[in-house]
């Protein structure tokens, strides 16, 4: 561990019993465990369907949840069938457990048809960015972990670094990432030059120096912890894994929370099956989310996201991260998030301009040349999986109090402004195609415009061995 400024390393010890300390741990590529789990599961009877995505949760009379539809194939994007055209399907059960990771957008439905959040605090999120490499040999250490804080982002804005020497391939490959709070204030900044530009550190650089880079991706992370937590079960289903957001944050891991949250819930639905279960009961699994490991887990670590939100900013939550590693958690008191991550940034106007350095083409890269590595595809000619509530926000409110901001905070350069074809005044283009699904600008639009819905099956980035 280590705290980075403009051009000096100042290390960090990392002891045992401390969020980052990973002796003894894997480093694993989770699309690799992910496709060998699949093959187990296939194996005991398990139904997979891969490249099929839920579109709408299904409900009963009574308002509980009966399942899922599937996405209709072959629609053009003027909404008429094309020659392909293939119905979607109705999955229904008395028991639906959805899955779908950091704000998935069946959830967002779900929390508000049985309003699951409200005893819980605003989720708060960050967007995490990563580039698999294949450097060279002689610097490849498998099994070594790397993580920074500071530069280059500045004391407010919380964020880091992490970088992972794998050792499962017969190639030198790191995975190496850069996650920002999206609680960030300055309109201008711009996550993925943020990402470029730490590469170009003098402790950095030389690891990438000869090197290849083979993969790159983005995913929005949640880091509300317990404050965030809504309630998981409700009539008919139960929200899993990262979908309610169970990732400890100093850890930077939420895998084996998602993995035991699946095993609660498959307990919880064993049981109610056993004892004749009728459609629309609802689950004892929150309870059994709520006297779990993972509950104590994330109480333990509950002040440490927000303890960075306070005025001393990046500073107070180091200093509060070496009192919790006495604290163990035990402190009377339970910090609260700022409020929601939509609602953060200031004005362009109280803001400065942030420059950033030209890739050079050999270590830092620009963002359609990335993309391209991120094996993103979507058919052309489909209804957009982007949607806008109000068409005139993007121009009259984003780009005129606030520099327009999706067109930085997008990883994938989905969104760009340009001239309208009369020459005055500007437009939002959306590149859809672009999509790597981070759901970031479903989070971090000012004015909540933005509805991410899914596209057709199939449709999305290609991640191999990300």
């Amino acid at each position: 561990m280590a705290y980075l400024t403009e051009s000096k390393r100042i290390n960090i010890p990392i002891l045992k019993g401390m969020p980052m300390y990973n002796h003894g741990n894997y480093l694993v590529r989770l699309g690799h465990v992910v496709r060998w789990l699949g093959e187990q599961a296939e194996e005991l009877g398990v139904e997979i369907y891969p490249g099929t995505a839920a579109s709408e949760v299904l409900y009963n009379d009574d308002g509980s949840v009966a399942g899922i539809a599937t996405t209709d194939l072959g629609i053009a994007k003027d909404g008429s069938p094309k020659d392909q055209f293939a119905r979607g399907m109705e999955l229904r059960a008395p028991i639906t457990l959805f899955s779908e990771g950091c704000h998935g957008h069946l959830a967002k439905g779900l929390y508000k048809k049985f309003d699951l959040r409200q005893d819980c605090q605003p989720q708060t999120y960050g967007i995490g960015l990563k580039e698999l490499w294949e450097i060279d040999p002689a610097k490849h250490k498998p099994g070594r972990v790397e993580h920074t804080a500071g530069w280059p982002l500045d004391p407010k804005t919380y964020g880091g670094s992490f970088l992972y020497h794998l050792g499962d391939s017969s190639s030198p490959l790191v995975a190496v990432g850069f996650v920002i709070a999206l609680d960030y204030k300055n309109p201008f900044l711009h996550p993925f030059k943020e990402f470029q530009k730490f590469k170009t550190h003098p402790s950095v650089r030389p690891t990438f120096e000869g090197g290849t880079r083979i993969g790159y991706g983005a995913r929005a992370l949640n880091e509300g912890g317990v404050q965030s937590l809504p309630r998981t079960s409700f009539p008919g289903g139960a929200l899993l894994g990262c979908s309610p957001g169970l990732m400890n944050v100093p850890k930077i891991k939420g895998t084996h929370n998602a993995m035991k949250s699946g095993v609660l819930a498959a307990d919880s639905a064993f049981e109610a099956l056993k004892d004749g279960h009728k459609p629309g009961m609802v689950l004892d699994y929150h309870e059994r989310l709520m006297e779990s490991d993972i509950m104590k887990e994330l109480k333990a670590v509950r002040n440490f996201r927000p303890s960075f939100s306070t005025s001393l900013g990046v500073y107070g939550g180091m200093i509060y991260s070496g009192f919790m590693y006495v604290s163990r958690g035990m402190e009377p008191f339970t910090l609260k998030h700022h409020g929601k991550d939509s609602e953060s940034l200031l004005p362009a106007s109280q803001c400065k301009e942030i420059e950033y350095p030209k890739p050079d083409g050999e270590v830092t890269f620009d963002l359609l040349s990335s993309v391209a590595l991120s094996g993103t595809n979507h058919e052309g000619d489909q209804p957009p999986h982007l949607t806008l509530a109000d068409d005139a926000k993007p121009v009259q409110r984003n780009l005129a109090e606030f520099a327009g901001p999706e067109s930085r905070f997008c990883p994938a350069g989905v969104y760009e402004f340009v001239p309208e074809e009369s020459g005055e005044g500007m437009r939002l283009q959306i590149n859809a195609q672009n999509c790597v699904h981070c759901k970031t600008c479903d989070i971090k639009d000012v004015s909540q415009n933005i509805n991410w819905v899914v596209p057709e099956s199939g449709g999305g980035p290609a991640y191999d061995g990300m």
